[in-house]
């Protein structure tokens, strides 16, 4: 059985449709799975994001004062807190992609603008991937698409139908993108081939902060090996991209997107299949 074969058995196991996309950073050597498919990018799209901050002409220790009103809703970070927050833009950055702040990614995307983000899409090859909606702005299509006024009326237990008329959950239209063009984004953060090697080492380090285990890391449990990345979710969707390095110096990109057949809000084995799956991509560029 191809290592090809391999992950679309987990994939189908799991009970998912998904796209992959793993490329070793030294040898080029790549494994696809759907690679080319658009996909929901969910919180992923903070990575292009990040990458456009760090294009920018900005400076990243302008100090930002983050009043409570107006915040963008949110699980994590500032969108949670109940009193002003003033911090750097590098560290609003931070929070948006170790914690997946949403709060904090709106205030980085209004001071560097849609424009400058599609541009830096544009600049770097990201062909497939459009990023045109901030997360408050991904919000109100849930609401305008329910009829809803407030995300607290957004009912817990979702129809299918209801979710199939989600412009945010289609392929086509919010935020979206290619496991092969993330995994070319984290190449060139990488190779410091994306902004200026101080500003792709600062990326980098933000990347390699973030807490979440149960995805792409849960593959690689070994203690010598590091995963640097970013999750994205939504009702349905489970994503992470990121950059598996290992003790001798091998690094290897890969973007996982999935879309469950299951309805529920916890889907464990969708989590777990992402790291299942990378780990089979990567064993396979490791092996002679």
């Amino acid at each position: 059985m191809t290592v090809e074969q391999q992950i679309a058995e987990a994939f189908a196991g799991a009970g998912v449709t998904a796209g992959l996309h793993a490329v070793d950073l030294a040898t080029g050597n790549q494994v696809a799975h759907h690679a080319d498919e658009r996909q929901v990018l969910a919180s992923v799209f903070k990575v292009p994001v990040l990458v456009a901050l760090l294009r920018s002409d900005l400076d990243l220790t302008q100090q930002v004062t983050v009043p409570v009103e107006g915040r963008t809703a949110g699980p994590t970070g500032l969108s949670t807190m109940t009193d002003p927050v003033t911090m750097s833009l590098r560290d609003l950055a931070r929070l948006m992609i170790v914690v997946s702040d949403n709060a904090a990614t709106d205030v980085v995307m209004d001071h560097v603008g849609l424009p400058a983000i599609r541009q830096t899409l544009g600049d770097l090859g990201l062909a497939s991937t459009d990023v045109g909606y901030d997360v408050a702005g991904v919000f109100q299509t849930f609401l305008d698409d329910a009829g809803l006024a407030t995300l607290d009326e957004f009912v817990a237990e979702p129809t299918a139908e209801l979710l199939d008329s989600m412009r945010a959950l289609q392929t086509d239209q919010v935020n979206v993108g290619t496991a092969r063009d993330l995994t070319r984004l984290l190449t060139l953060l990488w190779n410091d081939e994306a902004a200026s090697p101080e500003r792709c080492a600062l990326g980098r380090d933000i990347l390699l902060q973030q807490v979440w285990p149960h995805r792409l890391a849960s593959g690689f449990p070994e203690d010598g090996v590091t995963t640097g990345g970013k999750t994205g979710t939504l009702p349905r969707v489970r994503n992470e991209v990121g950059v598996v390095t290992y003790p001798d110096g091998g690094r290897y990109a890969v973007a996982v997107f999935t879309r469950a057949e299951a309805l529920t809000q916890k889907n464990p084995a969708a989590d777990a299949v992402i790291g299942r799956a990378a780990r089979l991509a990567v064993d396979s560029l490791r092996t002679p």
